[in-house]
């Protein structure tokens, strides 16, 4: 071991990137941490092999040292961990997976531009490059990523797809009326024309700052503005800059630093599938169920069970819904790479609604219950033809056990 476990030992205790460099000091691999000290130390254990990829045990082989750089949250490290693979393009980094399904974060060139998320293999599908203003990413999970965007975004409120601005409905003939986002104060008011063009403007060049991880930079910008709105003796715009400059100091991130070390616990590079499947009998006692596939395995202990609370009755596209939000709701789960349905068009547009930035696939069956065909992501239905079958079937099992239980419970 060309590392030694006494280096290991000093790392910090703290958020931040870390980086395996070669023999020369090139960098071979960048990683996020919620515990620098415990992340690195997990590449050393005994069974490497068998909780990382053969990938990632060669780099550790071929690492000479390791170098790092702290931060003061676990969304910095995720933002700030985006943009140095993007800058150094790591071997171990670029090789490791296709990121042509990743998540780019993306600030459009208007007027007031919006933030989106996009697929980094649909962007230039769906954007002329003269519509971009700045790209960030690719980011590998798209729930992290989510929950991180919905951090930031109520510290810097901003516009998305749902906002028009107010004076594109006066051009309209219209009055301007407050998307939903302004009414809960995510959106800072370009619907209804109570911030201009210029104020705007300050807000993008914040949330640029923040993305490509440049704290120092975004906070000395945030001093910069309250002092100019206090010298004009705006002091409740004051008073809102520097409630935001202690929100970026006192970022709360509790679901990622969640996420984060689940995600150390069974290993980074461990290919996730999760399996939904509806029961019931001619619309009582309705149940969903996740199960999960890890690197082609069943993770039984990962199973979870949903009873259906919102729709009553025959209605497996409602009940499909309102399992794969409730999944949702619980961050402290690891992000899927793929997810599994059971059904046709109807079950992979309902999946597509409430999931759309992760993989999907349904097994089409035929008239005796039997697959027939898969249908969605077409790449990943080739490349993990048997692990879909596998997963769908333990979901149908499980669903189907689960029910009878449930059936019981209510007869008795």
């Amino acid at each position: 071991m060309l590392i030694s476990l006494e280096k290991i030992k000093k790392l910090p205790d703290t958020p931040g990137v870390y980086f395996f460099l070669g023999p020369h000091k090139e960098i071979l691999y960048i990683g996020k941490a919620t515990s620098l000290r415990d992340r690195v130390r997990s590449y050393f254990s005994s069974d490497l092999l068998k909780t990382r990829s053969p990938l990632i045990h060669k780099m550790v082989g071929e690492a000479s040292t390791i170098d790092f750089k702290t931060t003061d949250s676990v969304l910095e490290a995720l933002l700030l961990e985006a943009d140095l693979i993007k800058k150094f393009q790591p071997p171990f980094n670029t090789d490791e997976k296709d990121d042509k399904s990743s998540n780019c974060v993306v600030i459009t060139n208007e007027n007031f531009p919006r933030i989106l998320i996009a697929r980094k293999k649909d962007l230039y599908l769906n954007f002329d490059e003269k519509e971009l203003k700045y790209v960030f990413g690719p980011y590998p999970h798209g729930l992290q990523l989510k929950e991180a965007i919905k951090i930031i975004r109520r510290i810097f409120p901003y516009r998305d797809s749902k906002c028009t601005p107010a004076e594109d409905q006066i051009r309209l003939g219209k009055t301007p009326k407050p998307c939903f986002n302004r009414q809960i104060g995510l959106c800072p008011g370009v619907c209804t024309g109570e911030v201009s063009k210029k104020e705007y403007a300050k807000t993008i060049q914040n949330l640029k700052f923040f993305f490509e991880g440049k704290k120092s930079a975004l906070l000395k910008n945030l001093e910069k503005q309250m002092k100019e709105y206090a010298k004009l003796q705006e002091f409740e715009k004051a008073a809102g800059i520097r409630q935001k400059i202690y929100a970026v100091n006192h970022i709360q991130d509790v679901s990622l630093i969640r996420r984060d070390r689940n995600t150390a616990r069974v290993g980074e590079n461990v290919f996730r599938i999760e399996a939904y499947d509806i029961a019931h009998m001619a619309g009582k006692d309705t149940v969903g169920v996740m199960v999960v596939i890890e690197d082609g395995e069943p993770a039984k202990a990962e199973y979870r069970k949903f009873k259906i609370k919102e729709n009553r009755g025959v209605n497996d596209i409602a009940s499909l819904k309102e399992v794969l939000r409730r999944r949702l709701g619980h961050a402290e789960w690891l992000v899927p790479q793929l997810v599994v349905l059971d059904g046709s068009t109807a079950q992979l547009n309902a999946g597509k609604e409430i999931l759309p930035d992760i993989a999907l696939v349904a097994v089409v069956k035929n008239a005796a219950h039997k697959p027939e065909r898969l249908i969605g992501d077409d790449e990943m239905a080739q490349k993990y033809e048997r692990e879909i079958l596998l997963a769908n079937a333990e979901a149908h099992r499980f669903a189907i056990a689960y029910h009878k239980k449930s059936r019981r419970k209510s007869f008795l």
